[in-house]
């Protein structure tokens, strides 16, 4: 098979290389977990089958996440939400309007934040080996412990030691022959470096998407292997479980990394990714009546006293500034205006990261004009009425701007789960009631800073 050659493509400032194989019906992106090289991946033994494979039936289009291989190295490690911006640079590249994603490992968890968000681009949803969260929590007895997750980075990152000890650190991972063992290394090697690598599992270990499983709405196979000593058979139920519609196969022989059974997963893929494009509706755009959706309330703190000392006409000429400094702090995060009422603003993003430092920009601005807002948002899935949002998810957001404070904003533990890698950071501010939401609600504080 004739391998093309590997192109770049600008998301943001910073270039993502990336490949594409194949000729067939279907494009698949394949969504990479861990580290990647577009060139050598070629070169790993086994690894060259099922990326064959892949290419025989679709159109494979694969890429290097920014930070490894033949992207550009980047300071830490990216949010998923910036690896979503990358993902759709990729499929704008190559002309593809909807695609299926393969989601690998950690790959998975980026794979899961992008169908919720872009079911338009989305034709179908293949995981594997895939985890929603990577740490131990109470009610998700499957992750590591905080310990245990320390000593498997300190055995990640003995790669970059001695041979014979990096050797051993990749015989940790699975069953690999010499020769395997030996073009996996200097794989790993090549495709990142000792920061990078730590970066991204300090990143990997504050991924949570489990609150977006439920708004799957696309196809989606979750495969795993019956030997995956990384991922437990238990976390692929619990994936599958939660996704509506979700179809589990368990793989025999098959273990996590699964070089040498590439033929065996690529038929797997094939067989599912058939059956939805023989089904119909692959090239058709649905219906966009749900999406995930990150929701932001804001209002001005004590607008009724304000007011009265302005008078009238002073109000209102502050009101038109007070709305003109939002509406540029939208337009500048890719936010979407939804609604506004007397003082209080209702805005909707595709990523919550991007809403949190709009929140932010706009405590900041407003505080110019002697004025302070509190600000709350909360990230679920939304139903979509002549292209506004509404829903429970959005009444979640209007109560969780309720319970800020002055000059604060104010976010639901979904969000904050779901802006892992961003920098950001959070204050606890514990359980609360959202009035006329059921259960009690877990919020943090953005660090202004």
């Amino acid at each position: 098979m004739e391998v093309g050659d590997v192109r770049y493509v600008k998301s943001g400032s910073t270039h993502i290389a990336y490949q594409v194989t194949g000729d067939g019906p279907i494009d698949l992106v394949f969504v990479p977990g861990y580290v990647t090289h577009m060139e050598l991946q070629w070169r790993l033994p086994g690894f060259d089958v099922f990326l064959t494979e892949l290419s025989r039936f679709s159109r494979l289009i694969r890429f290097d996440k920014r930070g490894t291989g033949m992207s550009d190295p980047v300071v830490g490690a990216p949010s998923l939400e910036t690896r979503m911006d990358d993902v759709r640079a990729v499929l704008d590249a190559v002309g593809s309007r909807r695609a299926a994603l393969y989601g690998l490992s950690e790959g998975a968890a980026m794979a899961i934040l992008f169908a919720a968000t872009y079911p338009e681009r989305t034709a179908a949803l293949v995981l594997r080996s895939a985890f929603p969260r990577r740490m131990w929590a109470a009610d998700y007895p499957w992750g590591p412990t905080e310990a245990e997750y320390e000593r498997e980075v300190e055995q990640a990152l003995r790669v970059f030691g001695p041979r014979e000890q990096g050797l051993a650190s990749v015989h940790t991972l699975g069953a690999f022959t010499e020769a395997e063992a030996n073009a996996y290394l200097d794989f790993v090697r090549f495709s990142s470096s000792p920061g990078a690598l730590e970066a991204l599992h300090r990143m990997n270990r504050e991924i949570d998407v489990r609150a977006v499983l439920p708004a799957v709405r696309v196809p989606t196979l979750v495969l795993h292997g019956e030997e995956d000593t990384v991922v437990p058979s238990e976390v692929a139920q619990y994936v599958t479980d939660r996704i509506p519609g979700a179809r589990l196969v368990e793989v025999p022989h098959v273990g996590h990394m699964a070089i040498s059974a590439g033929d065996v997963i690529a038929g797997e893929i094939e067989r599912f990714l058939t059956d939805v494009r023989e089904g119909g509706g692959w090239d058709q755009e649905p219906e966009q009546d749900r999406v995930l959706t990150t929701v932001l309330f804001t209002d001005i703190v004590g607008s009724t006293a304000k007011a009265v000392e302005l008078g009238d006409r002073a109000w209102a000429d502050l009101l038109v500034t007070h709305r003109a400094q939002i509406r540029r702090e939208l337009v500048r995060f890719r936010g979407r205006e939804m609604d506004t009422a007397g003082d209080g603003f209702f805005a909707s993003f595709d990523g919550p990261a991007r809403a949190i430092q709009c929140a932010n920009a706009i405590v900041h601005a407003v505080s110019g004009t002697g004025l302070q807002v509190r600000a709350g948002l909360h990230t679920g899935e939304c139903e979509v009425i002549d292209g506004r949002v509404g829903g429970v998810a959005v009444h979640i957001g209007a109560r969780v701007a309720d319970a800020a404070g002055p000059s604060e904003v104010l976010v639901s533990s979904t969000v904050k789960d779901l802006v892992a890698g961003s920098g950001i950071r959070f204050e606890d501010r514990g359980l609360t009631e959202l009035r006329g939401i059921p259960g009690e609600w877990r919020l943090y504080a953005v660090d202004a800073a």
